[in-house]
């Protein structure tokens, strides 16, 4: 599975982007998926979490409200929603892909990574 990631950009506080990740391979479908995100100087963190069906979502508690996340399984894409954007929302935001678990929250759950897309929100 190849995953890309796309849709960061610079945007003021309190505006919004969306970022979307394509994936490769027939088993996309079959695959929870995560974004997870990395501030500089800072660990990855997870973000969002969507089964393969689409239900249950997972959200970190910082951004529950704000972000909502999606698939649609017919484009192997997942989305990122982000709303009310915050300055501390600033990081490179990846996609992963994988693993055994009906929905996941942590990294080494993940087989795969896209290459990360920069979110960069101004005060």
């Amino acid at each position: 599975v190849q995953l890309q990631a796309s849709g960061g950009g610079l945007v003021q506080a309190g505006g919004s982007l969306r970022l979307s990740c394509s994936a490769s391979g027939r088993t996309f479908s079959s695959s929870p998926m995560g974004w997870f995100r990395q501030a500089p100087g800072k660990e990855r963190e997870f973000v969002a979490a969507i089964s393969r069906s689409g239900a249950p979502i997972l959200y970190t508690p910082s951004v529950k409200g704000r972000f909502t996340v999606s698939r649609d399984n017919a484009k192997n894409t997942v989305y990122l929603q982000m709303d009310s954007l915050k300055p501390e929302d600033t990081a490179i935001y990846y996609c992963a892909a994988g693993g055994k678990s009906f929905i996941q929250t942590m990294r080494q759950e993940y087989e795969y990574w896209g290459q990360g897309t920069q979110v960069t929100v101004s005060s």
